[in-house]
């Protein structure tokens, strides 16, 4: 499970990557455990859940839709049991819903358990399902403990991965800041290029 509380560029990449080194910690983990009676079949499948506090314009054209599961399957109808599987759960896209339309499922509970941080939610959330209540002290508690946290990382190199994507983005912008500076320079030389030939003729 993946929480962006910003939406990261290469939303689908990331979640690949993440999937990949998940399949092969289970993977070495079996094989381990198993030894020569290792099978492929002892593998279980993967579900990368991917939460987006801030989700990617890509996902804006879906207003509507607030979970995306995702598959690998054949042209041909050939069917095999691939492993990894994929959900992504754009967060903002589904409070708009909640606001609209409240909790109408125990889906939106769990979504709303996840995603809302609204006391009039989680008020409301407890008096509705009572059984979230147990769930908001754990997860209090977790967050006081800061060393657990920290500890809930991914391998090294998904973390390389991560640093990396981070400096692509910060040099997106500044890419970006830089055009802007050069449009808004280009617009005062010409705004400062009219004001002179006013001048001009108002002097005539």
């Amino acid at each position: 499970m993946e929480v962006q509380k910003i939406g990261y560029a290469f939303t689908g990449e990331r979640a690949s990557c993440y999937s990949a080194d998940l399949l092969l910690r289970q993977y070495k983990r079996i094989r381990d455990e198993k030894k020569k009676k290792f099978s492929y079949k002892d593998i279980s499948p993967v579900y990368t859940i991917v939460f987006l506090e801030k989700s990617p314009s890509a996902f804006k054209e879906f207003k509507d839709d607030y979970i995306h599961k995702f598959t690998t399957v054949s042209d041909t109808g050939l069917e095999l049991n691939m492993l990894q599987k994929f959900i992504f759960i754009p967060v903002d896209i589904f409070l708009e819903k909640l606001h609209n339309s409240g909790v109408q499922s125990e889906l939106d509970a769990w979504l709303t358990f996840l995603g809302c941080d609204e006391s009039e939610y989680i008020l409301n959330l407890i008096d509705t399902h009572p059984n979230f209540k147990p769930l908001y002290y754990d997860l209090y508690s977790i967050c006081q403990n800061t060393e657990r946290m920290m500890t809930m990382f991914f391998s090294e190199e998904l973390k390389i991965l991560d640093d990396n994507t981070v400096k692509y983005m910060v040099d997106q912008l500044e890419e970006s800041n830089k055009e802007k500076d050069a449009t808004i320079a280009e617009q005062a030389a010409t705004i400062a290029k009219l004001q002179e030939e006013l001048q001009k003729y108002q002097s005539k």
